[in-house]
């Protein structure tokens, strides 16, 4: 069940992240249209923010070359995507208050958030280290680093970006005999994982956006039953947990503290 990282793997997942993070940048200066969902077209547009107030909006995307071409990975797998929530009577500040108390992420996004600390924290830059525990037919559990820098852009805009420096699965958890798998050889379940947010003031609230890139190993013939759904799957439910879980614990967080944005 093993796989290795290629090299060509890995260039295909830069060349996707390098032509994604460009779309980014220019979205994020668009006057009127901070976020993502706010640069659909209508009626798409109204329905993406309607439904951030009811529920979770999810969206697959994907990035093609300069010449619209899908951008593959040999012998691997890119997911990608993009979900939103609105967070009412939160202000953008106590949002970015539970979302950088990084020593307490195993209790806000817990289960998949095993373990948690901050490393290190300069400025707007963080450094963190994250023990992941995914489940799907298999459980596979990842000693993971990153790397988070927020851009602070006005009193109601922020957006931040981070890149998993390191991922690293840990064979026989929590057992007197834990290892960890030499990188890139592994069982390839995830090798690359990048996560832009937007975080954005608006109608007596908090709309926090996340664009999720991840990169997995292809699905092998004959063991299709077992990595499948793991593969296929626990990206989007990763991101639905991590926006649930954000709104629920800033929304815990406003109802003891008493305070929320102004009506």
């Amino acid at each position: 069940m093993s796989a290795d990282l290629e090299p060509q793997t890995l260039e295909a997942f830069n060349r996707y992240i390098h032509v994604t993070e460009a779309r980014i940048d220019k979205e994020v200066t668009r006057p009127g249209a901070f976020l993502y969902i706010e640069g659909l077209p209508e009626p798409k547009r109204s329905q993406a923010l309607a439904s951030t107030r009811n529920d979770i909006y999810m969206e697959r995307l994907g990035t093609p070359d300069a010449n619209g071409s899908t951008i593959e990975a040999p012998d691997g797998l890119i997911h990608h995507w993009i979900g939103a929530v609105f967070i009412p009577g939160a202000t953008l500040h106590q949002v970015l208050d539970l979302v950088q108390n990084y020593d307490h992420h195993q209790d806000i996004y817990k289960p998949e958030v095993v373990r948690s600390k901050l490393i290190r924290h300069d400025g707007n830059n963080y450094q963190i280290f994250y023990r992941l525990r995914k489940k799907k037919v298999i459980t596979v559990t990842l000693n993971t680093n990153h790397d988070v820098v927020y851009y602070p852009m006005d009193a109601t805009h922020c957006r931040s970006r981070s890149v998993a420096t390191r991922i690293a699965e840990v064979a026989d958890a929590d057992q007197p005999g834990e290892r960890e798998k030499p990188i890139g050889k592994d069982s390839g379940f995830l090798w690359r994982m990048n996560s832009y947010w937007r975080f954005e003031e608006k109608d007596r609230g908090v709309y926090v956006e996340v664009e999720s890139i991840s990169l997995t190993r292809d699905i092998p013939t004959g063991l299709g039953w077992m990595i499948r759904p793991f593969v296929t799957s626990i990206p989007r439910e990763s991101l639905v947990m991590t926006l649930g879980s954000t709104r629920s614990g800033v929304e815990a967080n406003i109802q003891k503290s008493g305070v929320g944005s102004p009506k």
